[in-house]
């Protein structure tokens, strides 16, 4: 599958600030002193991991963004299965550039990957089942549109980005209003025609009142598997339904098969392990092969 890669206006600042916050006041001072200006070399990006990949976009603009002189040639695109060992990407030109560049690449693809593979996991634990593995706004500050974009190569989907694009209400709203029926009114009362509302309920009860209420969507949290079946079943297809709650690969085909739309997983952006990827030099069987 094709990803639409990630607008440059949106990357470029992102990436330069990594390296800015790498290099510092004085740049790369041991690859400086120790690699000759004119020296160059070949490098490969492998895997050292099963895994999916995702994220060379941003690699290959830490590499050109320090070097443009550098060649990156791109032999597993996003979104690609790849098995511990296995060659990214080949990468030629000026060895200062390559090295200097090397650290800001890798932590932006190996975890983006990361999240990507892990996202897959939890896919593949619903299949079967119609509900969707959706991401929450549980990101880091300042990446949060890689980290929803590598949640998509990995199979899942976005929830909202940010405050803006819809009502959420949760607990604290409802404790801090008053109760679920004033807080509700109160937002359909400000809600825009192109905006959606979805309510958290954590009893059958308050969800119950949401339905009669009309809201668009409702995000059961940390409910039984026992209650979720029942909600869904309250629900009948009136709002989506969003289960919710440190959910893990082994819970969630049980959460999957009460019927709810959407499962919602925040550990995919602020806890996913890391896909181990290395920036090496090649065995020269395995680039010539490739090129053959």
């Amino acid at each position: 599958m094709k990803f639409s890669p990630l607008p440059s206006t949106l990357i470029e600042p992102i990436v330069r600030g990594a390296l800015l916050e790498d290099l510092g006041r004085c740049g790369d001072l041991t690859s400086d002193a120790v690699i000759p200006r004119d020296r160059t070399a070949t490098l490969v990006l492998k895997s050292r991991q099963t895994g999916i990949v995702a994220g060379l976009d941003l690699a290959a603009f830490a590499f050109m963004l320090v070097e443009p002189a550098i060649d990156m040639q791109i032999w597993r695109v996003d979104g690609s299965d790849v098995a511990g060992g296995e060659i990214i990407a080949m990468l030629c030109g000026p060895a200062r550039g390559l090295l200097t560049a090397e650290r800001t690449a890798l932590n932006f693809l190996c975890h983006l990957s990361g999240i990507a593979t892990a996202t897959a996991a939890m896919v593949e634990a619903v299949r079967g089942h119609k509900a969707r593995i959706v991401c929450t706004r549980k990101t880091t500050p300042g990446l949060r549109a890689l980290e929803k974009y590598a949640v998509r190569v990995g199979g899942g989907a976005n929830h909202r980005f940010g405050l803006d694009d819809a009502f959420l209400i949760k607990d604290n709203h409802i404790a801090i209003a008053g109760d679920i029926r004033t807080t509700i009114e109160r937002a359909r009362a400000a809600a825009g025609h192109m905006v959606k509302i979805e309510v958290e309920v954590e009893t059958l009860e308050q969800l119950d009142t949401a339905l009669t209420l009309g809201v668009d969507a409702v995000l059961l949290d940390n409910m039984s598997v026992e209650d979720l079946a029942r909600a869904v079943a309250m629900v009948g297809g009136r709002a989506i339904t969003e289960a919710s709650g440190r959910v893990t690969p082994k819970m969630a085909p049980a959460i999957a098969a009460t019927g709810v739309d959407l499962i919602s997983v925040g550990w995919l952006t602020h806890s996913a392990p890391i896909l181990d990827i290395g920036l090496d030099m090649p065995a020269r069987g395995n680039i010539s092969t490739h090129l053959n």
